[in-house]
Order: C-alpha cells, then structure tokens, then sequence
C-alpha cells in the first residue's frame, strides 16, 4: 500500500512538474491566424502584417493565416470561437461588425466567447464625397441633404457594421435624411461614388488612402485628428458629436490558458511596439493603436451595447 502511494504521489509531483514546463514550451506547432474575409483587404493585410512579426516575438513559431471569407465573417468568427482553447487557432477580429451580426441573425457565438489578446488597429470611419461632387464642406453636404430629404444616397460597406453606424450617427445628428445604399465590400461602395452613383460614402479613413485626389473627405469621426491627416477636421469640431470606427484585433477562442494567453498577449504587445511594424501599418493608412487584454474586452463590450441599442432602435433587417 505504501509503496503504491509513494508512486501515486511521485505521478503527482511530476505531472505538477510536467505542465509548467509544456506551456513554456508553447507553441510547438503552427498558429493559423483565421480571417473572416477575402484576401486583399484590410483584415487580411493586417493578419499578415501581425504575423509576419509575431513569428520571431514568439521565438521562430510559424503563424499561418487562413481566409474563411463568407456571411459577412460570420464563417470565420465562428471558426475561432468554437476552436479548441489551446492557443493554435487564433482569429482578426472586427468591431463593431463581429457583435452586430449576433444580433441581425442566428449566431454560434457572442461576445463572451472569445479571449480578447490586442487589438491594433482603430481605423475611423469618414464623411467623404466625391471631388467632383461641387461639394467642399460638411455644412453644404447638410445643407443639400435639408433641401432634399432622402435625395443624398449614402454608400455603404455592407449593412450592421461601422460604415451603417456612422451614416446613422450622422443623419441623427444633423437631423438630416439619407437613403442608404449598401454593397459587398468597401471597394465597391468606393466604386459607387467615383463613379457618381452615390452622392456620399462613410467609410474607414484607410479605404480613402491613394484616392485623394478622387475623394474628398469632409470630416473624421474621431475624437481627435489624425496625426497623418492634419487637415481633416473631425465632425465634433464641426458639431456633430459623434465618433465611429472599425476596431481590427486578434483573439481566440474562451477560456485560454492563463499561461498561453499571457504569452500571446506579451508577443503581440512586442509586435505593437516594433518600429518596423508600427512604420508598414501607417503604410498601409492604419496607425497601430493598440489596447490589450481586459482593456480589449472592455472595448469589445462597449461595441456590443452599442450595437444592441441601434438594432434596438434602428434594425437593419
């Protein structure tokens, strides 16, 4: 008897032994970083951008990221909660779009089931209208819209996400009618108004990156300006008080180890703070702004309520 409880307790010591030192050695395998969109868009280019860095601030791992485009990154959003919590699937996460789809459909996950790591990127949403539009400030774009209620067509990234939020915000704001014209991805709606068939647009600072002569964006909806775009002023300067943004982050799954999460959260603070990496996302028109850990799930949640309210009051669907 004695003999099999010193065994039993020698079994116990070394497996008290034997976990410390596996989560040290994570990770042994692959990362696949999931991307609920298309390659080539702002999601996409920043998980890669993120992994290219992430590899060497996790000592040489391999980070792989996966394109699960489809249902608005529905598919990819639920790949990543529903993963195994081990720290081998993590995913970009989108503000406020990722919650908003929880409430215009049936949703295998909420805002409770991920670790929320570091966010990177706060890309502000814009009032923008074409150059050749004639007009040159928010106040004659409200102006117009007053004359004409409903005839300003707003052109949207998609219905439920930032660029929806913020042509609401507006209207609200200005006590003006616009006529929402959704499409399938920014570079559409984008198309939409160089191509004259929608008077104005809201979409993220970064999608109006390399148009400038094209597009002329009237306002920031931001709490500040932009360090690299001085000139734009933001719509509370102008009086509007409103702020809007899309939040582009990575997490995982629930309930990740302590000692996993801890790591994850450690390397990606690194990569934030890398000057090469902080230099090819201003590149890119996304300056890193970078919150982590329970500051990130806090923003996740203020992005949840405030969706909640506007389908509250203003379903899309």
């Amino acid at each position: 008897m004695r003999r099999f409880l010193a065994t039993l307790g020698a079994a116990a010591v070394l497996a008290g032994i034997a976990a410390p030192v596996a989560a040290q050695d994570y990770p042994t395998r692959p990362i696949e970083v999931v991307v609920g969109y298309s390659a080539g868009g702002g999601s996409d280019v920043m998980a890669r951008t993120v992994a290219s860095y992430l590899e060497p601030a996790l000592g040489g791992a391999s980070v792989v990221v996966r394109n699960l485009p489809g249902a608005g990154g529905q598919i990819g959003f639920t790949e990543v909660a529903t993963a195994e919590a081990d720290g081998y699937t993590l995913g970009v996460m989108n503000l406020p779009a990722a919650v908003a789809l929880t409430y215009d459909r049936d949703a295998d996950y909420t805002v409770d089931s991920f670790t929320w790591l570091g966010n990177f990127v706060y890309d502000p949403n814009t009032l923008v209208v074409p150059a050749s539009s004639g007009i040159e400030s928010l106040e004659d774009l409200v102006a117009k819209a007053k004359e004409n209620p409903g005839a300003i067509t707003a052109g949207l990234t998609s219905l439920g996400g930032n660029d929806h939020f913020a042509a609401i915000q507006f209207a609200n704001a200005a006590g003006i009618e616009l006529t929402q014209v959704p499409f399938k991805g920014a570079s559409m709606a984008r198309a939409a108004m160089l191509g004259g068939h929608v008077a104005m647009g809201t979409m993220a600072y970064s999608q109006t990156v390399g148009f400038e002569d094209e597009l002329k964006v009237l306002a920031v909806l931001s709490d500040e300006r932009l360090p690299y775009a001085p000139d734009v002023p933001t719509a509370r300067e102008l009086g509007f008080d409103i702020t809007m943004g899309s939040y582009r982050g990575i997490v995982g799954p629930a309930n990740l180890p302590d000692d996993v999460r801890q790591k994850l959260i450690d390397a990606l603070g690194a990569v934030a703070k890398d000057p090469k990496f902080t230099a090819a996302m201003e590149e890119q028109g996304s300056p890193v702004e970078f919150s982590e850990g329970e500051a990130y799930e806090a923003l996740a949640k203020e992005q949840n309520e405030a969706a909640a309210e506007i389908w509250k009051t203003t379903p899309w669907k």
